[in-house]
């Protein structure tokens, strides 16, 4: 089978889909088609690979035949079927998430979700503190005492200010030659900063965007966007309702980087690092060798509660 077409959008029904030479065909998927294994409601996902037939040249339609197999995807709760879910994208080099510590103020507990869920994927991630130009000298400060605690623990984290240049050429490299997932809350300055680095694509920079929404879900689609030869951005709604799913409790603990490395110093094999006598996590967290901020969000994760506001 031939894979040569890249699915670009997805409309629920319908596909954007890019062939070897960039053309862009509308295409669906056929009637009998069925995903095994998979309890998903969208059986296609941007990023992924797929062999496609033209059905009608002068429509611009196509029909998909056949998916390749995916190397990772990342996905969230469906908002409609509980039991099922939502593939956000497949196929990523990265997931970048753009934070701000004001004006929206990003959590640190949303930014550990996040980074815990692109671990449970095995995605690698970055974090990215956008709008540095409006920190006085303390919140400037205490960014880099946050920057420094998650490259510590292996994180890329850079600082940028889409408004006065700052960072951008730094972000761009980022970016190059790779697919990126890139995601945030509203208001965090993510298509002015995509427009920092690539013009041409002249993403609306009001920001309004359906993840930001209480309440009432808007369905919205996820999209690819070629910034440069071979270098993509797949911008996604719907991140708030990213999390771990089918992850047991005891499975958490794994996905924190700095608590993986010490997991067999604990005293008991099934430590849940809470309240159990000689927990090697518990210690690190008392000398300061794990922020006691991840720690929270360890535990708000582990009894289900929201630590992301």
């Amino acid at each position: 089978m031939d894979y040569t077409g890249l699915v670009i959008r997805s409309t629920g029904s319908w596909y954007d889909v890019r062939d070897t030479d960039g053309h862009v065909y509308q295409a669906r998927l056929p009637g009998k088609f069925k995903m095994k294994g998979m309890k998903v409601t969208n059986p296609i996902a941007v990023g992924d690979k797929v062999a496609f037939e033209v059905e009608d040249e002068a429509e611009n339609t196509a029909v998909i035949n056949d998916i390749a197999p995916r190397e990772n995807y990342i996905i969230r709760q469906s908002v409609h079927k509980t039991a099922h879910g939502h593939i956000l994208a497949a196929n990523l080099d990265q997931a970048v998430l753009l934070a701000t510590l004001t004006l929206p103020r990003t959590s640190l507990g949303f930014i550990d979700r996040f980074l815990v869920s692109a671990e449970s994927f095995r995605i690698p991630t970055a974090v990215v503190f956008n709008k540095t130009d409006i920190l006085n000298e303390e919140g400037l400060a205490f960014q880099q005492e946050i920057m420094d605690m998650y490259e510590r623990i292996g994180y890329t984290c850079l600082a940028t200010s889409a408004t006065e240049g700052e960072g951008v050429d730094t972000f761009r490299q980022l970016l190059d030659h790779k697919v990126t997932l890139l995601s945030g809350h509203s208001g965090v300055g993510k298509s002015s900063l995509v427009n920092a680095i690539s013009p041409n694509l002249n993403l609306r920079t009001n920001e309004v965007s359906t993840f930001a929404n209480k309440g009432v879900h808007t369905t919205t689609f996820a999209e690819m966007f070629e910034l440069a030869p071979n270098t993509f951005i797949i911008d996604t709604p719907g991140i708030k309702e990213l999390g771990l799913i089918d992850t047991e409790r005891e499975e958490i603990s794994h996905y924190f980087p700095e608590m993986r490395d010490r997991l067999n110093e604990c005293r008991f094999h099934n430590c849940l690092h809470i309240n159990e006598p000689g927990c090697a996590i518990k210690d690190a967290v008392a000398e300061g060798d794990i922020a006691e901020s991840r720690y929270m969000s360890y535990l708000s994760m582990m009894d289900g509660s929201d630590n992301r506001r």
